[in-house]
Formats: structure tokens, C-alpha cells, sequence
């Protein structure tokens, strides 16, 4: 059952087709007239196939017209190919070219082949019965021996009238006798169809290119198109001439200027291909990129087919610009090269060619995305690339380590996305040290496990970012026999975490090499308590904090360790759980609020270093004279408030006529507090020797910088 479509003549040329479905609903009874030498009628819909007329209609971008109507000519010589093959053409093939010309002075973009051609039965049956799919019907029929065949949809030809006001198909059959017809139509569901003449079999679309859409007949538009979609077609395509540079001008020559190569590598089969031939096919499709680390040549034919040929691209750190670098085809034609949400996230990092004939051609991408032959498709590759990575593994490890710099991000990208991808990766993901050693995650567990596990009986695996700035913190580590791994990758913050939460039992933990004293980084029993009196750790606290920097930054929390004496007198040091959050909100989403929170650093004073005992006794007598009854002041208002707060009565609340006493000792406490803060503060102002200290520790972290440091230089050169 179809029925007939009748478009106004005032509608818009742009959206005919779409209207045309409109019209469709109405259920219009069609009028079908027999075709011969003269004829008109009205275009029919094959009801049954309603669907997938609008799939093919819903482009994001109407520049896709050109693909179709060349994609169509590819395929009526495929065809001719195939009956050849079998015996059912025995006439001459002759120049198999597709060939696209521009006639800017008759508003046309003509696309010609020299394939099977139509008669006028296949005329109306394919052309005039929309979503009756000639492709497939021959490939049903040759599915043996047919090329590869394009049209699965029986309707790429009516997206000529997304960019033009009419179109006329002028063809000639390879069948003998048959004799050449033209068919032409201005937009609406109303056609011509004659006899006319054409020499040679095959067929002309000649698209009369609209007002709106004229810059379809720009040569460049049009070359920049043929390269997009049809690059690798299977059939040459024609477009223009070759030039020659000839008495000191380019001059246009006989030869035609062919825009695609119809044998791409990933056609090819693995045995027939030489390493050097997969990187001349890399600089076809990157020809500003260097050269890729190593290729798979994906080659399936079940449970789906698919071909292609992936790269692993030389990348260093900002992986955001690596991406969209897979292109997607179909049978050879230009699907997409958006493949986030097709492919799994960490495959967008490849680049390539995927190619099979299960991939959609016509519809969005949001389809893309839901089809499920793409999802098998996905899967698949994410198999072949993990087994091809474990096979350059096992096949040469060494080599494998000298690439581990580009294929570090790939592989942790991986494992953090895809869990399928994570299982089989932790047999090839490497772990580097500071000494440049690579080992597996099993050969490191076992490397470390005895010597770096905790009281708790965790495993801490230490590690730094920056070799040359924390070197006296690896060091120390390594003095005490520790191994320091090397983590300073854009992913290294997830990875570690993915690590510790799928650790067995959770039992593992990574801490950076300066996010404590060594001693508190691996505790092995408890900690020493520290025995500096509290009044003595506030002098040194509030002197210290008086000289070290402030700004919305960073800023510093100072703290005591019962250390050996001849440990740093103090030492800067970040926490493990804050600085990881902050590096992890730099590439995730929803972690800002850990980004805008300012850094903070440990500034941790060893009591026993003879260096703070000698600024501590220094501080006490300088002070002495003037805070002699300030401290005994502050001490006794410090006992009143706590004697008052235990003034309850049998509700537990501390008692009214308490609470207003409390008041007036808290404002007397703050007060007297205020003078003994200033008196040290001013001790520190006056201290080169605190200062030096201070402005060491911020050194050795990288923290000293502008004329703070130019201070401390000035400074040292005095001291000496």
C-alpha cells in the first residue's frame, strides 16, 4: 500500500522532504501511472517503511547530501563490478571513475558514474517508491559476491533536495536494449520521466542548486566535502584536473585530479602490510602528527564485521586535546569522528579507523550511541586492544617500558573508566620509581610488602611528584630503606585512589613522600608524645606563624614531633588526603569545592633540635622582663574560666552569676594574650635566625619565591 505526497508550490525547497512526511500521515490515496516513453506521476512511500525514511532525514548537517548522491554512484559500480564477476555483465567496464563537476554559469553540481545504470521500471521502483531499498535487494541476492554495497537505506538520493530546487537522473541501463531516461523533479512529489539520449551506461545527477545553498558551487566547499566523506570510497572519484607548474604558472592538464584512495591499509590484510605502509596510512590521516608508538589491525567477522586499524598516539599530558581522533565508517564512507559516548571514553584517546557495515550511516548520534551492534562493536575493541597490549608486553617488555611515558595516561585513563578494560590491564600496568625501575603491580606488592607496611598492617607505597623539589624527602625515605615511586601523571591522583579502594581489604595506601615526618608516614609503632610544655609550644607557634606567609593561597598549621636531635629542626610538609583532593578536582567535575579551598601545609617543629631550643630559650629571655606578669596572669584567668565552667547547677547548665564572671575573665584573657603575642611577634621580627629557618624550610618545598627570596639572600650573604 502506498500513498501519494502533493507538496504546495509556495513551500520552502529546504524542508520539502520533511513536509513531504507530513503529508504522509495524511493517508492520501497514491496514484501510480504506468512508466514508458513520456510520463508523469506522483512519488509513492512504502508505508511499511515509514521509519526508516525518517531516520535518513534526521542530519544534523545537510552537507551530507554530497556523501549520499556520491556514496549512490559507488555503489551502482560496485554493482556492475560484482555482475561481472559472476558472468551477468560481459560488456567492456571501461573507465569505472566517479566523476563530481561543478557549472557555476548553470547553477549545477553533477555527480556521474558508469555503473549499472537504471531502466524505467527500476526508475519507478526505486526512485518514485521511496524506502524501497535497491541495495538491498541486491545484496540479498549476490550477498556471495557482492562489493561492498553502501545504500542500505533506498533513499540517500532524495537528500540532493535538502540543497536543490530541482534534480533530474539521467541514466542509461547496462542491460542490452535498454534505452536512456531522464527523470526530473522540482522539489515537490511531482515527476517527468522521458526518453532521452546518453552515450555511455550509467548515471547523471545533475542537482540545480538553490538560492539559499550556493555555496555548493564553490570548488573548495566541494573539495573540502569529497575529503570529509569520501576520502576512501572504493571507487576512484574525479574532481577537477591535475595541475603542473609549466612556464611559470600552474597550469591545468588532462589528467584527472582523483580526491580519495579506494585501497585505504585497513582494507588490506595484516600479512599484505609492512610496518612502513601503516605509517604512511598514519600521515594520510594526520599528516601534521608524529609518527604513532604501534597500530592494531582489527580484522572481524563474527560475531559482527568489522575492520580498522587503531594507533597509540605519542601522548604526554594534556589528553583533552587528543581526542576525536577515531574516525567511524561504513563500508568505506564517512560516518563520524565524534565517537565520545560511542566508543568507551579512554578508547577517544586512539586514533584510527573503524569501519563496519553494523554502524549505522544515517542517523544521529544519539543513536549512535544506543545502537546495539555499536555497543558489541565498543566492546570488542576494548578486548583486542587490552590482548594487543598484554602481547607487546609478553613479546618485548623492555621495549614496552622505553614507551611507558605516552601509553602511561592511555592505560590509567582505561582502568579508570572501563572495568572490563581494568581487569586485564593490572597484568601490564607499570609502576616506575624514582630510579627509573619498572615493575608490575604484582612485583611492586611484593617488593615493598614487608619492609613498608604500618602498625595497622597496611602497605604504604610512598611516592613523589617532582624528583628535584622533594629530593631531601625521597631521600630520607630511601635511608631508611623505603623505595619511592615516581607519580607525577595527570591521573596519578584517580589512579592511586582507584588502587587503595580495590585494594584487598584496603590495605593499601599511597602517601607522597613530603606529606609528613618519614617516621609518621610508615608508623611502625606509637608515635612519641610530644613533652614541650603547652605554654612554651604557643611562644614558638604564635612567633612562628607571625613570619610565615599569608595569602588566600596557602596557608600553615604549626605542629611538634618528639624527633631525634639531629633531625631538620623543622619541616614543611602537605597532607596526603587535602592535596589529593585538590589535584583530583582539576579534571573532575563537581570538585571545585575542594580547587577554591586554599593549599595547607604542616610547618612541623622538631622540640629536640637543639637549633629550636637554643630560638626557644632566646624567646623566653627576651621576653622575659616584659611578660613576667602577663604569663602568671594569663595562667590564672585561664584556671578561673575553667574552675567557673565547672560551676553547675542540677540541669548541668554553669550557673548565671558563673557565666557573667567567665565573660570578664574571657575579655581580661584576650587582652592580656593580645601583649604577649605582640611581644613575641616582635622577637620574631627581630630574629634573623627564625627567619632563616622559615624562609629554609619554604625553599626546600618550592615556596620561596619573588622578593621574599630575594630577602633571603640578602639576608644569607649578611649572616656569612
Amino acid at each position: 500500500m502506498s500513498f501519494a505526497i502533493r507538496m504546495s508550490k509556495g513551500q520552502s525547497r529546504y524542508g520539502n522532504l520533511l513536509v513531504a512526511y507530513i503529508l504522509i500521515l495524511r493517508k492520501r490515496k497514491a496514484e501510480t501511472k504506468k512508466i514508458r516513453y513520456m510520463a508523469t506521476g506522483n512519488i509513492g512511500v512504502t508505508t511499511a517503511n515509514i521509519f526508516p525514511v525518517i531516520k535518513k532525514f534526521l542530519y544534523s548537517d545537510h552537507e551530507i547530501f554530497l556523501r549520499e548522491i556520491v556514496s549512490n554512484a559507488v555503489d551502482a559500480t560496485s554493482k556492475l563490478k560484482t555482475l561481472a564477476s559472476v558472468g551477468e555483465f560481459s560488456g567492456e567496464l571501461g573507465d569505472l571513475k566517479v566523476r563530481v563537476k561543478i557549472d557555476k554559469e548553470a547553477g549545477t553540481l553533477t555527480v556521474s558514474d558508469s555503473g549499472i545504470g537504471m531502466t524505467a521500471d527500476e526508475i519507478e521502483k526505486y526512485i518514485n517508491q521511496i524506502a524501497f531499498s535497491g541495495a538491498e535487494e541486491f545484496v540479498e541476492k549476490y550477498k556471495n559476491n557482492a562489493n561492498a554495497i553502501i545504500g542500505h537505506f533506498g533513499l540517500g538520493f532524495y537528500s540532493s533536495f535538502m540543497v536543490s530546487k530541482s534534480v533530474d537522473i539521467i541514466t542509461l541501463s547496462y542491460k542490452d536494449g535498454s534505452k536512456a531516461m531522464k527523470w526530473s523533479c522540482n522539489g515537490d512529489t511531482e515527476y517527468t520521466l522521458e526518453e532521452t539520449t546518453k552515450e555511455r551506461r550509467g548515471t547523471d545527477i545533475v542537482m540545480h542548486i538553490d538560492d539559499e545553498n550556493k555555496e555548493f558551487l564553490e570548488e573548495n566547499k566541494i573539495s573540502e566535502l569529497l575529503n570529509k566523506y569520501c576520502k576512501f570510497l572504493p571507487v576512484e572519484i574525479a574532481f577537477g584536473k591535475e595541475t603542473e607548474w609549466k612556464d611559470g604558472k600552474s597550469v591545468e592538464t588532462d589528467k584527472d585530479k582523483i580526491i580519495n584512495n579506494p585501497s585505504p591499509a585497513w582494507t588490506k590484510k595484516p600479512a599484505d602490510l609492512k610496518d612502513e605502509d601503516y605509517t604512511n596510512f598514519y600521515r594520510e590521516l594526520y599528516p601534521m602528527g608524529d609518527d604513532p608508538l604501534f597500530h592494531i589491525h582489527l580484522n572481524v567477522d563474527y560475531p559482527f564485521n568489522l575492520t580498522g586499524i587503531l594507533y597509540f598516539p605519542k601522548i604526554k599530558n594534556n589528553f583533552q586535546i587528543q581526542k576525536n581522533k577515531i574516525q567511524l565508517y561504513c563500508n568505506q564512507v564517512f560516518v563520524t569522528d565524534s565517537v565520545e559516548g560511542i566508543v568507551p571514553e579512554f578508547l577517544t584517546l586512539l586514533h584510527g579507523v573503524i569501519d563496519s557495515p553494523d554502524i549505522p550511516l544515517n542517523v544521529s548520534r544519539s543513536y549512535l550511541q544506543s545502537d546495539q551492534n555499536v555497543k558489541k562493536i565498543s566492546s570488542h575493541i576494548t578486548k583486542k586492544v587490552a590482548d594487543r597490549l598484554q602481547e607487546l608486553f609478553n613479546a618485548d617488555r623492555a621495549d614496552f617500558e622505553s614507551k611507558w611515558d605516552s601509553l602511561k595516561i592511555f592505560i590509567e585513563y582505561g582502568m579508570l573508566t572501563e572495568e572490563k578494560f581494568e581487569e586485564k590491564a593490572r597484568k601490564f600496568v607499570l609502576l616506575k620509581n624514582v630510579d627509573d625501575k619498572y615493575y608490575t603491580l604484582e612485583e611492586y606488592s611484593k617488593l615493598v610488602e614487608a619492609n613498608q607496611k604500618d602498625k595497622n598492617d597496611s602497605v604504604v607505597y610512598l611516592y613523589a611528584t617532582d624528583k628535584e623539589a622533594q629530593y631531601s624527602f625521597i631521600q630520607k625515605a630511601k635511608d631508611k630503606g623505603y623505595d619511592v615511586l615516581m607519580m607525577d601523571g595527570e591521573l596519578d591522583s584517580h589512579f592511586m585512589s582507584m588502587l587503595e579502594h580495590k585494594s584487598e581489604g584496603g590495605k593499601l595506601r599511597f602517601a607522597r613522600v613530603d606529606a609528613d615526618t618519614i617516621d609518621k608516614l610508615i608508623p611502625k609503632g606509637d608515635e612519641k608524645k610530644v613533652e614541650m610544655s603547652q605554654e612554651d609550644q604557643t611562644a614558638l607557634t604564635t612567633a612562628f606563624q607571625s613570619i610565615l606567609p599569608k595569602n588566600d593561597k596557602f596557608n600553615f598549621i604549626v605542629s611538634y614531633v618528639n624527633a631525634d636531635a639531629d633531625s631538620q629542626a623543622v619541616e614543611i610538609t602537605q597532607n596526603e588526603f587535602m592535596r589529593r583532593m585538590k589535584e583530583m578536582s582539576r579534571n573532575q567535575p563537581g570538585m571545585n569545592f575542594y580547587g577554591d579551598m586554599p593549599d595547607s601545609y604542616n610547618f612541623v617543629v622538631n622540640e629536640n633540635s637543639g637549633l629550636i631550643s637554643k630560638i626557644l630559650r632566646e624567646l623566653k629571655d627576651k621576653t622575659a622582663s616584659s611578660l613576667s606578669g602577663v604569663l602568671t596572669e594569663i595562667r590564672e584567668l585561664e584556671d578561673n574560666i575553667s574552675n567557673l565552667r565547672n560551676q553547675k547547677d542540677s540541669d548541668g547548665k554553669i550557673k548565671p552569676e558563673a557565666q557573667s564572671t567567665i565573660k570578664e575573665c574571657e575579655t581580661r584573657l584576650t587582652e592580656k594574650q593580645a601583649t604577649r603575642d605582640a611581644a613575641y611577634n616582635s622577637f620574631a621580627a627581630e630574629s634573623d635566625e627564625m627567619k632563616q629557618l622559615v624562609d629554609l624550610s619554604l625553599l626546600s618545598v618550592g615556596l620561596l619565591k619573588g622578593s621574599a627570596l630575594d630577602n633571603f639572600i640578602s639576608r644569607s650573604m649578611k649572616m656569612l
